[in-house]
């Protein structure tokens, strides 16, 4: 690997977004002339309203389509709300409460699962502004996500060496406007050769050029020293657009110029020439990607009801209902949901416990609906899960013993009737929620393998202070999971104990259990060579309406 590349294309952390706004029947006065409405953006931060930006203010419209973008940063991890504020800026000071005519509040998550989401505008006292809506639009800037892979050989370079060859390397460098230049990578050095083939290798549009295909590039050749001062053959300029001129079959030559004999030498031509063999650009599809071409998350929801989480009824119980404060079930399901259903179409949950005694016949269960509606197990939103689960405790027996397996066979059985179909846009995620040790290791651990070659990802919640060692296990960063020489396809398991965020905001639970969920998402799809657009397609189909 050169020094300064970079390994196998991952598309990690942030994406960047970009959010148009518009407007409709705006509030008007009965005489003219029509407000001058602008709109400014603010984010929610540490409990905290902080303006992100404003439009440009249209003059005299009551339908105004601005023009102005708002780029963000978006973490699916992550809550981010939004507030969008409607002011006409033509009737003075915009903070003037005569000059608002409206708000909306939504998350990034909201905008972003679904591409436009039209909200209606609100007064300050939570009543509507007549008709009057506003529309967010959300694209993602793909350009940040590109890789690129690079090839380049020089003929004829000028030799520095008296007994021998010159040891030819090339350094690249971007510029970086009033901050100079900077390294963005160093091949090998190709000993003894005037005439070196460098090995190709891969970076990030990034890190090539910021993104700029019009940013200039400066390609510098040195002849190696083991002293560390390297002798200068010569350089040439060029931009990713002229790079992106390579196509197959066709070199780019670049004179390879020393300022220095060009200056001095009267029939100076140059120091040898550099050839760019390829320039492959290659896309990187991010989780935002797959979400913004129709993608749908689907969230299942299941809780630990085993006699080891004590009596609900008293107050030392992990599953106690204290009408003070949430109990740590309640505060890990708010949590993590919250976010969870931004993703989620009809904000339906299924809702499963495991480790019980149920009515009527009072049998032990591991994957009856906690709403007691087997046809439906489905809860309206996070809201309706925790109602269910309050109106659960009274009428069921913790029990055991604490058998996850069939929790996960039962959401691996649409999951495969998804995952050979032509068109998959459906992925899953099982949210377990539990306070011990499993019972039923080996038959949890193949569900987990066999879950690792479909599209489901499963994250633990540890409540209590019970011992973990079984669910760190199935997070299977070591390889623990290996069984009869089989390793998991995909490490799917993201196991968090809550006892180390019991002094933390719920959103900081909240991203690091989801944290790992959009990397799943990719790599799940992306092995399996299904890119995202209209529908998520497989490369030898084509996208249709």
């Amino acid at each position: 690997m050169s020094e300064g590349a970079e390994s196998q294309p991952v598309a990690l952390g942030a994406s960047r977004v970009k959010l148009r706004v518009s407007c409709w029947n705006l509030l008007d006065q009965d005489t003219p002339p029509h407000p001058n409405p602008c709109v400014v953006l603010k984010q929610l931060s540490e409990g905290q309203w902080s303006e992100m930006g404003r439009t440009e203010t249209m003059c005299g419209s009551l339908n105004p389509v601005f023009s102005h973008v708002f780029p963000l940063d978006y973490y699916f991890e992550e809550m981010q709300a939004l507030c969008f504020e409607v002011y006409d800026a033509g009737a003075g000071d915009i903070q003037d409460e005569e000059a608002f005519l409206g708000v909306a509040e939504c998350s990034l998550g909201q905008i972003v699962s679904q591409t436009q989401i039209t909200k209606p505008l609100l007064l300050r006292n939570g009543e509507t502004a007549g008709k009057s809506t506003i529309t967010i639009e959300a694209e993602e800037v793909t350009s940040t996500n590109d890789f690129v892979q690079l090839e380049f050989r020089a003929q004829n370079l000028d030799n520095k060496d008296l007994f021998s060859k010159s040891d030819p390397f090339l350094e690249i460098y971007k510029a970086m406007g009033n901050h100079g230049e900077q390294l963005v990578i160093r091949t090998e050095v190709v000993n003894n050769n005037l005439s070196p083939s460098w090995e190709p290798f891969r970076l990030s549009v990034h890190s090539l050029c910021s993104c700029d295909p019009d940013k200039t590039i400066r390609c510098i050749v040195y002849d190696y020293n083991s002293s560390g001062k390297h002798d200068y053959i010569g350089e040439f300029t060029t931009t990713f657009r002229e790079m992106q001129e390579v196509s197959s079959g066709k070199e780019l030559e670049f004179a390879c110029i020393n300022p220095k004999y060009r200056d001095k030498k009267k029939h100076y031509t140059n120091s040898g020439t550099v050839l760019l063999t390829q320039c492959k650009v290659e896309k990187v599809h991010t989780f935002l990607d797959y979400i913004m071409g129709g993608l749908q998350i689907y969230f299942t929801v299941a809780i630990d009801f085993t006699a080891s989480n004590g009596d609900p009824r008293s107050e030392h119980s992990l599953h106690f209902i204290n009408p003070k404060e949430p109990n740590e079930y309640l505060k890990a399901l708010s949590a993590v949901g919250e976010i969870c259903q931004d993703y989620d179409s009809d904000k339906k949950f299924p809702a499963f416990g495991f480790g019980a005694r149920i009515p009527p016949n009072n049998e032990v269960s591991h994957d009856f609906a906690i709403n007691f509606d087997p046809d439906n197990p489905e809860c309206e939103r996070i809201s309706g899960v925790i109602e269910a689960y309050k109106r659960c405790l009274p009428q069921i027996q913790l029990y055991g013993p604490t058998n996850l397996a069939p929790i996960i066979n039962r959401v691996l059985a649409p999951a495969k009737e998804e995952e050979g179909s032509k068109h998959p846009m459906r992925y899953r995620v099982l949210l377990v929620l539990t306070d011990g040790v499993l019972s039923d290791m080996p038959a949890t651990r193949d569900a987990v393998l066999r879950a690792s070659r479909l599209p489901v990802s499963i994250i633990i919640v540890g409540v209590g202070n019970t011992d973990f060692s079984d669910m760190r296990a199935l997070d299977d960063e070591d390889g623990t999971l290996a069984s009869g020489g089989e390793r998991p396809a995909r490490d799917i398991v993201q196991f968090v104990p809550f006892r180390e965020f019991k002094k933390a905001p719920p959103a900081a639970l909240a991203k690091c259990v989801l944290a790992e969920v959009p990397k799943q998402v990719v790599e799940y799809y992306g092995s399996r060579g299904i890119v995202p657009g209209p529908r998520a397609t497989r490369p030898s189909e084509s996208p249709t309406a």
